[in-house]
């Protein structure tokens, strides 16, 4: 039974590498690496938000987005044959990392961090 996965696993791995040019493994190493530094540049950019730093709010939001798509990208400029919805796929969670940034700015973390300090009788 394990034998079966393995080789059904293998099987569709080697189709990714022939068919399409997308080789599985650089893809995930790719998201794996960018995963902490997705979460640190989210947290530097709401900090900066927080401190009122205008140029560290660009700089770590431009590096949180980057790391969001580099997956993606990676997927767009080194795939072939990719049938035409993989692209609107893609473009859905481009936007949707663009959106969520958005979103977080939005929040606006200095307002929390003064009514936090209302109510530590600050």
């Amino acid at each position: 039974m394990i034998d079966y996965i393995f080789s059904h696993i293998e099987e569709i791995l080697n189709t990714a590498r022939d068919y399409y040019k997308v080789n599985p493994v650089v893809f995930l190493v790719i998201y794996i690496v960018c995963t902490p530094i997705f979460y640190y540049s989210l947290f530097r950019t709401l900090r900066a938000l927080a401190k009122k730093l205008g140029k560290e709010v660009m700089l770590w939001s431009a590096i949180f987005l980057c790391v969001n798509v580099a997956p993606f990208l990676y997927v767009l400029l080194f795939g072939r044959n990719i049938p035409w919805w993989v692209y609107i796929i893609i473009a859905i969670l481009i936007g949707q990392g663009v959106l969520s940034l958005l979103l977080k700015l939005r929040k606006n973390p200095a307002n929390d961090l003064k009514m936090n300090k209302k109510f530590d009788g600050e």
